[in-house]
C-alpha cells in the first residue's frame, strides 16, 4: 500500500489521538485573529464608502459579495491542502490582507475597490480552509474545543477591527489609514517563527470506493447544513454587512454604529468559545436548536428596541447568531478523517457563497422595502432551519 502525506491531517484511527496541544492552537488563533481585524474594516467603514461613491444599498451588498467571491476556489483550495503544504500561503495571509484592507480608502474607483476586496478575498480563503485543520491536528480529540478557540478569534477579530477602523478613520481619513497594515506583518512573522517545524501526521491513501463511502456519509451532513446555512446566514449576513448601515438611516452616529458592530461581534467570540465546547458534551443538534430558536425572536426584539437597551439585545444576539459556527465546523471535521481540508474547504466554498447572496438580497430588499423590513425578513426565514437541524445525525 502507497502512502504520502498531508499538513496536519487529523491522526488515523489507527494512531493514539494526541493531547490538546494549546500553544499551537493559541498560535493559529493569534494569526487568525489578526488576519480578521483587517478582513472587517469595510462593514463599519461601508457608509463612508457609500458617500465616497454614491452608491446605491444594491452595490454597498455587493462589495462583501465580491471580497467572498474566490471562496468558490475553497473546494480546490482544500484538496491542494490533503495533498501538499501550503502553510506558507497562510502565514502570508494576514500580511497580503492587511495590506489590501488598508488600502481601500485610497481606493480612487469601485471598480479599484473591487480588486483589492478580491485579492483580500482570496488572501482569507487561504487560511481559512486549512486553518481549522491544522488546528484540529493540534486539538486531539477535542475538536470541539480547538473550533471553539479559532472561531473565537475570528469573532474577537471582528469586535475590535470596526473601532480599530472606524479610529484610524476618524484620525487619518479613509484616504490615510493605510500606516496600520504593519501589524499584518509582524503576524505573518509570527505564525512563521511558530508553524516552521511543525510535524506532519502521515496519512494512508484509502481505496477508491471507502473514500467514496466517506464522501456519501459527508452528502447526508452537507445538504442539511446547507438549509440551516440558507435560513441563518439570511439574518446574520443582514447584521453584520448593514448594522452600521441600519443604525445611522435611525440617526445614529458612525460610532454608535461601529460600536453597536464591535458589541455583537464581542459576544459572538464568547458564543464561539462556548458552543463548540458545550457541543463536545451535549451535542452538536441540542446547541444548533438553542442558537437558532433564540436569535430570530432577539432580532425582532432590536427593530422594537431604542436607546440603551439595544446595547443588552446585542449582546444575547451576538451570542446566539454567531455561535453555530464552530458547532458545525466541528460536525464537518467528525467526519472527515480522509479528505478534511478538501471537506472544509467545500463547507466554507457553500457557506461564504450563501452569505454573499444573502448580502446583495439584504442590499436590495432594503433599497425597495428598507432596511427594517429587510431585517424583519430575514429573520423570518431563520425560523424555517429549525426543523432541517433535526435531519443532522444524533452523533
Amino acid at each position: 500500500m502507497t502512502t504520502q502525506t498531508t499538513p496536519l491531517a487529523p491522526p488515523s484511527a489507527s494512531q493514539p489521538e494526541p493531547t490538546f496541544q494549546g500553544g499551537q492552537v493559541l498560535t493559529l488563533a493569534s494569526g487568525h485573529f489578526v488576519h480578521d481585524v483587517f478582513s472587517s474594516f469595510l462593514v463599519p467603514l461601508l457608509p463612508l464608502v457609500i458617500e465616497k461613491f454614491s452608491l446605491s444599498l444594491t452595490l454597498a451588498g455587493l462589495l462583501p459579495a465580491v471580497y467572498r467571491f474566490p471562496s468558490v476556489f475553497n473546494p480546490v483550495i482544500g484538496l491542494l491542502a490533503d495533498r501538499i503544504d501550503l502553510r506558507i500561503l497562510a502565514i502570508l495571509a494576514p500580511t497580503v490582507t492587511a495590506m489590501t484592507m488598508s488600502l481601500i480608502g485610497v481606493a480612487p474607483s469601485y471598480a479599484i475597490l473591487a480588486i483589492l476586496l478580491l485579492v483580500a478575498g482570496t488572501s482569507s480563503s487561504v487560511l481559512h480552509v486549512p486553518g481549522p485543520v491544522m488546528v484540529a491536528r493540534f486539538a486531539g480529540a477535542r475538536v470541539g474545543k480547538g473550533m471553539s478557540f479559532w472561531m473565537t478569534a475570528g469573532e474577537l477579530a471582528r469586535t475590535i477591527g470596526p473601532l480599530i477602523a472606524v479610529s484610524a478613520a476618524s484620525l487619518w481619513g479613509l484616504e490615510g489609514m493605510y500606516p496600520v497594515m504593519v501589524v499584518g506583518l509582524l503576524a505573518s512573522a509570527l505564525l512563521y517563527w511558530r508553524l516552521k517545524d511543525a510535524p506532519f501526521t502521515p496519512r494512508v491513501v484509502r481505496p477508491h470506493n471507502s473514500q467514496g463511502v466517506q464522501w456519501r456519509a459527508l452528502l447526508r451532513v452537507f445538504v442539511p447544513i446547507t438549509g440551516i446555512i440558507l435560513c441563518k446566514n439570511f439574518m446574520s449576513s443582514a447584521l453584520t454587512t448593514f448594522l452600521p448601515t441600519f443604525l445611522s438611516s435611525e440617526g445614529k452616529s458612525l460610532w454608535f454604529g461601529g460600536t453597536a458592530l464591535a458589541v455583537l461581534e464581542f459576544s459572538g467570540a464568547v458564543g464561539a468559545l462556548v458552543s463548540g465546547t458545550l457541543s463536545d458534551r451535549l451535542g452538536r443538534r441540542t446547541v444548533l436548536f438553542i442558537a437558532l430558536v433564540v436569535s430570530p425572536l432577539l432580532v425582532l426584539g432590536l427593530l422594537a428596541a431604542d436607546g440603551w437597551i439595544l446595547f443588552p439585545i446585542l449582546v444575547a444576539l451576538g451570542f446566539t447568531i454567531l455561535s453555530p459556527t464552530p458547532v458545525v465546523m466541528a460536525i464537518i471535521q467528525d467526519r472527515a478523517s480522509d479528505n478534511p481540508a478538501t471537506a472544509n474547504g467545500l463547507y466554507m466554498a457553500i457557506s461564504f457563497l450563501i452569505s454573499s447572496g444573502m448580502g446583495v438580497l439584504t442590499g436590495r430588499l432594503a433599497d425597495v422595502l428598507g432596511l427594517r423590513a429587510a431585517f424583519t425578513w430575514s429573520a423570518a426565514v431563520a425560523f424555517l432551519g429549525i426543523p432541517i437541524i433535526f435531519l443532522l445525525p444524533r452523533k
